[in-house]
Parts: structure tokens; C-alpha cells; sequence
């Protein structure tokens, strides 16, 4: 039984494809906890009317506080925190909680656009990518829109991750991809809650997790599991003419990755990354 957590400000169309492939390609029984936003579009009720326990905060808060948010709602032992604007593969979570018993590992990611199996593989995936929401993107504000842009990414997307799943099975690589980690409770006891301070929360997480393998030698730094590719939009509706970046409730806490590690520690922690 799984914990998905996702924080959400808005986009109801994406919210709604997101929520359709979830249902159809879960394998585990999960609760889905929504941490909204404070939501103006409809989201927030959108995701009670499916049953979803949702946290109601009244600003836009960053995405690490409300990971932890979501951490203290949950009831089960393995959390899958997932960005909205993703379509998940078939069984997912089943396939990359194989992955991770295959290899003793307590945090994993699935690949996807920004993390393949090779820097080359990422880099054509990424190419094809951009000129697709260069594009379709800028007028991708409707359910029709979105779904083209996947289905020009990768034709048949059933198809597309079965022959994945072929080639790569449970195989791994060490690495990250920030839009889909799943983290058994087993990994918070050894690295702790996210971090509030860092909104680049994925890289403090990997390196956190680096540290602790490096010193203590009792969890594996963060891998991602290559039979698995989760779609990411890649901030698609920020990509759009004249959206702006959000600003966060609790932006005056938030402080760089350099600011928290050393040049010489994310040199060290950061060596055994794909280029």
C-alpha cells in the first residue's frame, strides 16, 4: 500500500490527466493526499469530489514543506511523491518497487525526459521534447492539447513503456529524477524529512542520501529504475507567453544548494552522476 503525495496550485486540466492515469495505471492500493495551494480554478474541489484527502493551506507554499506536510497525513510505509504534471507508466509503482527490492534500495526514481539510461539517450529524449512544446506548448492549456504533445513525444504510450520494461526490466542506475521519488519510511528514519530550506529538494535528497552511504553504509544513495519512464510536462504552463514564477509563502526560508553544501562536498557527493 502506497502514500502518493502531490502538491498542486491550479492547472485543473493537467490535475485531471494526471488523477486519469493514476486510476488506470496503480497497481497498489494507494491514498492519494493532495496538498492544495490554495487553488482558485476549481483543483481543490476536483480532488475531494475523487476521494482524495486533501490539505487546505491558504498560500503557495514550496515543494519540500509540503512533502513533509504530506509525510504527516500519511498512513502507509512506502510514499511516492509525484509532481501533478506527470502521466504515470503502466503498474509504475509496481515495477519500480521491484527494481528497488531487486537491488536493497530504500529511495528510487523512474527515468524519464530529464534522466535516461545515457547522457545521449537524455539529451535526444529532451531534444524531442523541446521541439514539440516549441510547438504545441505555448497553446497547450486544454485537455485535447496535452495529450497530443505526449502522443507526438511517443505514439503509443502503453507500448512505448512495454518495450522499455523489456530492454531494461529492474535495472538501475544512481540518479535522480525529481519529478516521481518514491521513498520507503525505512529512508526518513536514516535521512530525515525533506529539507524546507532547499527547493531544489531532489539534489538535497540525493546528496543527502550519498552522505549517509558514504559514512554509515546502511541506505544507497537515490537510483533511478530504467524499466519505468514517467512523462513530465516540464513546467509546461510556466513556459507559456506571460506566466510568471510562483512565489512561495515561505520563500524567505528558502536558501541555495550552494549555501547548504560546499563547493567540495556536492564535488564529492556529486562524482558518481551521469555527466
Amino acid at each position: 500500500m502506497i502514500s502518493i503525495i502531490v502538491a498542486v496550485h491550479n492547472q485543473l486540466a493537467i490535475n485531471k490527466i494526471f488523477v486519469e492515469h493514476l486510476q488506470k495505471y496503480t497497481y497498489h492500493t494507494y491514498e492519494l493526499i493532495i496538498v492544495d495551494n490554495n487553488s482558485t480554478d476549481g483543483s481543490r474541489e476536483y480532488f475531494k469530489s475523487i476521494g482524495a484527502t486533501v490539505i487546505e493551506n491558504s498560500q503557495n507554499y514550496s515543494y519540500p514543506y509540503c512533502q513533509n506536510q504530506g509525510i504527516r497525513a500519511a498512513k502507509y510505509d512506502v510514499f511516492a511523491f509525484l509532481n501533478n504534471d506527470i502521466i504515470v507508466a503502466p503498474h509504475w509503482d509496481k515495477k519500480i518497487l521491484e527494481a528497488m527490492d531487486a537491488h536493497g534500495l530504500e529511495i528510487a526514481t523512474p527515468a524519464g525526459i530529464e534522466r535516461a539510461e545515457t547522457p545521449a539517450a537524455t539529451k535526444k529524449l529532451h531534444r524531442h521534447w523541446k521541439a514539440i512544446k516549441n510547438v504545441v506548448g505555448y497553446v497547450a492549456k486544454n485537455d485535447f492539447t496535452f495529450r497530443l504533445m505526449v502522443k507526438l513525444m511517443y505514439g503509443n504510450w502503453e507500448k512505448f513503456n512495454q518495450q522499455r520494461y523489456q530492454k531494461f526490466g529492474t535495472d538501475v542506475i544512481e540518479g535522480f529524477l525529481g519529478n516521481s521519488v518514491i521513498m520507503k519510511r525505512s529512508a526518513i528514519d536514516k535521512v530525515g524529512l525533506w529539507d524546507e530550506r532547499i527547493q531544489a529538494a531532489d539534489w538535497d535528497l540525493y546528496m543527502r542520501s550519498k552522505k549517509r552511504n558514504l559514512e554509515h553504509g546502511d541506505i544507497k544513495p537515490v537510483h533511478v529504475a530504467l524499466g519505468v519512464f514517467n512523462h513530465h510536462f516540464i513546467r509546461i504552463t510556466l513556459g507559456s507567453k506571460g506566466a510568471k514564477p510562483p512565489v512561495f509563502a515561505d520563500a524567505a526560508n528558502i536558501i541555495s544548494l550552494k549555501e547548504k553544501w560546499t563547493d567540495q562536498e556536492r564535488k564529492v557527493l556529486q562524482k558518481d552522476l551521469p555527466a
